[in-house]
């Protein structure tokens, strides 16, 4: 499209933000510049069944305030063969708006995925049900998606290290993309645990990069507000900031400049020790964003808000 005959030479960069716009939409929550591609495609060819295992930056976490006492260690304690089945629910919007053009929506379609979770000695597979859409397209597609599976990696504290999908053999490309932007999201809205005692009232960060084609770095404040046995309910507050002042766009095709970037956000999760994945609990980080085309001054603004749930 961006070699097009058709398109005047002065309005390719135009051209350029508008195409490129929905790569963008994708770095708050760590998806390549590939997933977000392939999302936009028209394809319902199946793209078979290979697994993908993606690996996750580490994390670092910092304590704030140990809390009251008692305090102990925050550790997962669940033996491998434990089953937990839950549900995902994520969304994603965005609206976007050129130079004083008119704002276009530019949001991906919900998506509810009921999972059945089981652990092993390397970390937790998952197993999707019947993951749905409000959007009558995705729905379609992802009527084949029953069966794929995906899993995390984990560290020795419970902190995700590697995100592995593999759909089922009949996904189509656009049913793929959608559960690939789910689980990033989720992936990066994940809690880790300080590696100190700490007892209720507690206060840590969670500080990690957020890899994309705007390396993003994510400060997580979690304050723990309550502790019944192995049952935790944490708030969490979230702040992106990017880590350069320029987006080196794909393929060699130049850079834009990063004019303004605010993400934040903030949720509650409840999760328990004996159990590998949240039990309850709901986060949504959201901001908007500038950026110019050096080449051409033109201007892409964009309004983003990401929700990601969890339900039992």
């Amino acid at each position: 499209m961006l070699s097009s005959p058709h398109i005047p030479r002065k309005a390719r960069s135009g051209v350029l933000l508008i195409v490129l716009a929905v790569g963008l939409t994708a770095f708050g929550t760590g998806c390549s510049d590939g997933t977000e591609s392939r999302m936009e495609t028209d394809s319902t060819e199946p793209l078979g069944s290979k697994e993908v295992t993606v690996p996750i930056p580490a994390v670092v976490t910092t304590i704030v305030s140990p809390g009251a006492e008692p305090r102990s260690l925050l550790r997962p304690e669940y033996p491998a063969g434990t089953v937990q089945r839950v549900t995902l629910h994520t969304s994603h919007h965005i609206e976007q708006q050129i130079n004083d053009q008119s704002a276009r929506d530019f949001s991906t379609p919900d998506l509810t995925i009921p999972m059945t979770a089981k652990t092993d000695a390397d970390g937790i597979d998952l197993t999707l049900g019947t993951v749905t859409s409000p959007d009558p397209r995705l729905a379609k597609a992802l009527t084949k998606t029953s069966g794929s599976h995906a899993g995390f990696d984990l560290s020795d504290l419970g902190t995700i290290t590697a995100l592995r999908l593999e759909p089922a053999p009949e996904t189509s490309n656009p049913a793929r993309a959608a559960l690939e932007q789910a689980f990033y999201q989720a992936v990066y809205r994940s809690i880790a645990f300080p590696d100190l005692p700490v007892g209720e009232g507690a206060v840590w960060t969670v500080q990690q990069e957020v890899s994309g084609g705007v390396v993003l770095d994510q400060v997580t404040t979690a304050t723990l507000t309550k502790r019944d046995g192995d049952r935790l309910t944490i708030e969490l507050d979230v702040i992106q900031k990017p880590k350069s002042a320029v987006w080196n766009l794909p393929n060699n095709a130049g850079w834009l400049d990063i004019q303004d970037y605010v993400m934040q956000g903030n949720g509650t999760i409840t999760v328990d020790l004996g159990l590998p994945l949240p039990v309850a609990g709901s986060i949504t980080v959201g901001g908007h964003q500038a950026y110019r085309d050096p080449r051409s001054s033109s201007m892409l603004q964009q309004t983003i808000d990401t929700q990601v749930s969890w339900t039992e």
